[in-house]
């Protein structure tokens, strides 16, 4: 398997998908019953996957608004949400 098979449809990938598809790689060196080239080749997706998943979870934290309440409890606006809180 080459890198550009590899990796090439990990761009499309949805993040629940790319997620199950890390998970199952992960289990599957932790398992140790690949072949040396071939866990080259599945470490080498997984990278591509986490970098997919890490790049769709910052987009959807970029969107995320926090809602402002006024002192009377009701609803006045709404700001960025601060992620480091």
């Amino acid at each position: 398997m080459t890198d550009a098979k590899t990796n090439a449809d990990v761009a499309g990938l949805p993040f629940e998908a790319a997620l199950k598809e890390l998970e199952a790689i992960v289990a599957r060196l932790e398992r140790g019953d690949v072949a040396l080239e071939e866990s080259i080749d599945i470490y080498t997706r997984g990278e591509a996957l986490k970098a997919r998943c890490d790049t769709l979870l910052k987009q959807a934290e970029a969107r995320i608004e926090k809602i402002t309440l006024g002192a009377d409890g009701k609803p006045t606006g709404t700001q960025p949400l601060d992620v480091g809180n």
